[in-house]
């Protein structure tokens, strides 16, 4: 935990290194301190079709992330900023960038280690 999970349009892997904006939006997560480093995961889903942006197959980023509740809503925005502003700069030319953030419950939470 926390889970950063990167939908886009393909066009983008054109752009910029994919193994790039992935260690881009680690080292984000890291700077924000409000996460241990080795439980940060980040993954990509690039679209090749079968999406819309507007009704039409437009360039777009949204970032879905899952995190252990607990962080107040300022530090939330913060971060949300940080990704979006990270982002931004790696494609200027993409028009829809955006993140949100979900919180786990800790007591629905579970993992292997913890069985």
């Amino acid at each position: 935990m926390p889970h950063f999970v990167i939908d886009c349009s393909s066009d983008i892997l054109k752009l910029q290194n994919p193994t790039e904006v992935l260690q881009s939006i680690h080292a984000v997560a890291v700077a924000s301190n409000l996460f241990d480093e080795a439980d940060i995961k980040v993954r990509l889903n690039p679209f090749a079709e079968h999406y819309l942006v507007g009704g039409e197959q437009k360039p777009f980023i949204h970032v879905f992330a899952n995190i252990m509740e607990g962080r107040t809503k300022e530090q939330k925005a913060n971060l949300s900023k940080e990704i979006t502003r990270k982002l931004s700069q790696l494609f200027p030319e993409i028009p829809f960038i955006a993140i949100n953030i979900r919180d786990f419950e800790k007591e629905t939470y579970y993992n292997k280690s913890m069985i």
